[in-house]
């Protein structure tokens, strides 16, 4: 079964982001525990994060089809002492909260080495970072989502992810999100059938298809490889109707959360409606 979702506000608390979904007709949803924009934020009191379970459980989201998603600011490899000490202690904080709210699943943004270390050396930090937060948490799992590769980030090439789940001790706590216009826009054609299954049969060789947990369906402004990551709503940029109804209709991507971050949020209902009608 597909659970296709949207990322949802938490601005009025965490607590209506169930509601939110169920009116779009999500099947999933993506959250923001925190501010994304800031390296602290209030906690959540132990009667938000109630609330938010009990409406879970009403309107029928279970924690394999919430993809909670990680601060824009933490960037785990970073070079500087102090800004890599920072971002992992948000980082923890962040998997903290997803253990209060009953969630299983952060996805983050793997780092950016700023032009300052070597590629190989920033995925390390990484790594380390990752294995430090699992060691004080339980129950959640760091799923790292794919980049453009825009500027120094890094996660844009398969082998890039497979690098740091190989570093990671505890490979039942590591997953991997990918993200369509990211895949897209780093160099990972899926536009032709030939083109969509060799890049899946990459992903399974290099990584390995039993670390996907989830996906975000964004179309892009941006062409194939030019490394710019730009969303556009769905039908309207370089992805096109026949590589949506390949995804739609691939039983690998069945039971995990597929989340739309197109930019138009007014849309998303009609968006998630086109999408089901897809499949066969």
């Amino acid at each position: 079964m597909k659970y296709i979702g949207a990322h949802v506000s938490a601005e009025q608390g965490v607590s209506n982001a169930p509601l939110k979904a169920h009116l779009i007709g999500a099947k999933s949803f993506a959250i923001f525990t925190r501010n994304p924009s800031r390296w602290t934020s209030k906690a959540i009191t132990a009667k938000e994060a109630e609330a938010f379970k009990v409406n879970c459980a009403e309107y029928g989201y279970t924690p394999d089809v919430i993809l909670p998603h990680d601060s824009f600011l933490i960037n785990l490899g970073s070079p500087d002492k102090e800004k890599l000490e920072k971002s992992r202690v948000a980082f923890l904080d962040e998997l903290r909260r997803c253990e209060q709210l009953g969630l299983t699943m952060l996805n983050f943004h793997p780092g950016s080495h700023l032009k300052e270390i070597e590629t190989d050396a920033c995925l390390d930090l990484i790594a380390e970072s990752i294995n430090l937060a699992l060691d004080k948490t339980r129950g959640v799992k760091a799923v790292i989502e794919n980049t453009a590769g825009q500027g120094s980030n890094l996660g844009c090439t398969f082998e890039q992810l497979a690098h740091i789940i190989d570093k990671v001790e505890d490979k039942s706590r590591v997953g991997v999100c990918i993200d369509t216009c990211h895949a897209y826009t780093s160099g990972y054609d899926m536009v032709s059938e030939e083109a969509y299954n060799r890049t899946w049969d990459d992903f399974d060789r290099v990584v390995g298809m039993k670390y996907l947990c989830g996906m975000h369906l964004n179309d892009t402004m941006k062409a194939l490889g030019s490394r710019v990551d730009r969303h556009a709503s769905l039908f309207t940029g370089h992805l096109d109707e026949g590589f949506w109804r390949r995804l739609m209709n691939d039983p690998r991507m069945n039971n995990m959360p597929l989340i739309l971050e197109t930019p138009n949020e007014e849309i998303w209902a009609e968006e998630i409606k086109r999408l089901y009608a897809m499949i066969d």
